[in-house]
């Protein structure tokens, strides 16, 4: 099973439940890559564009990659007022592009998806000298371990004992990102982490778990008891659930 395409199966509730990113994020983007009206920008993993339009209104051209067929479309329809946007429906490994045609190549919490000995070669290549690649993702973690996180634990370990959550991001795994870029010939690597915080209600709640692709990928009858139980727990316990997000970003310049 490919999990990439289990964003493609519920695109609304993707659109509307996914976030987006800080605007100091995207600033720091543009200004490192002096992006502007003259310019070209691929995205990779677009989904439904949730860290698209900065970067369209500085007035580049935009090319944007997505696997999925649905998401592909909702973008492409989206954006459709930007006469210098495109979508193109296919995986990155293997749609054909010309090289050393693009100023900025961005990807936002998409890039892991791509194995690293194709993915940063290609970049690179695709990359005119002096382009810049931008990486950057959202990784949620509770805000805090509480009754509620530990109920919510006790829910994956009955239902699901071999899922594992994520661990938080570290400034050490920042750095290890950084000297991967080095390592495939990226120059002046930079990074940078922000910091947000959301709270969700229990049927919203549900309704994020649902743009994951590990939670999309459990048989829907136990996914429905998982459901049914967090709802349950987190309205034992106030009815709310904070999520704190580390957004981290990568920039590096091809010489």
């Amino acid at each position: 099973m490919d999990l990439r395409l289990k964003f493609n199966e519920d695109v609304v509730n993707y659109e509307k439940m996914r976030p987006t990113y800080v605007e100091e994020l995207f600033q720091d983007v543009i200004r490192y890559s002096d992006l502007n009206q003259g310019k070209r920008a691929l995205e990779v993993g677009i989904g439904t564009g949730q860290a698209t339009l900065p970067f369209l209104n500085t007035g580049c051209e935009i090319t944007a990659i997505e696997l999925g067929e649905d998401l592909a479309k909702f973008s492409a329809e989206k954006f459709s007022g930007f006469p210098h946007f495109r979508v193109i429906q296919s995986d990155f490994e293997s749609v054909r592009l010309e090289p050393e045609q693009y100023d900025l190549i961005y990807s936002a919490t998409a890039f892991h998806w791509i194995p690293q000995e194709i993915g940063y070669p290609k970049v690179h290549q695709l990359l005119r000298s002096g382009g810049v690649l931008s990486l950057f993702w959202n990784r949620p973690f509770p805000a805090r371990k509480d009754d509620l996180y530990e109920a919510m634990q006790h829910i994956y370990a009955k239902y699901a004992p071999s899922s594992k959550e994520p661990a938080p991001h570290t400034e050490q795994k920042s750095l290890e990102m950084v000297h991967t870029l080095e390592q495939y010939g990226f120059a002046d690597v930079k990074f940078k982490l922000y910091h947000q915080t959301r709270t969700f209600d229990a049927p919203s709640y549900v309704d994020l778990l649902n743009t994951y692709s590990d939670h999309r990928a459990f048989p829907k009858e136990l996914r429905v008891r998982i459901e049914q139980e967090m709802i349950e727990a987190i309205n034992h316990y106030d009815g709310k659930v904070e999520l704190h997000d580390t957004l981290d970003l990568y920039l590096a310049r091809k010489p």
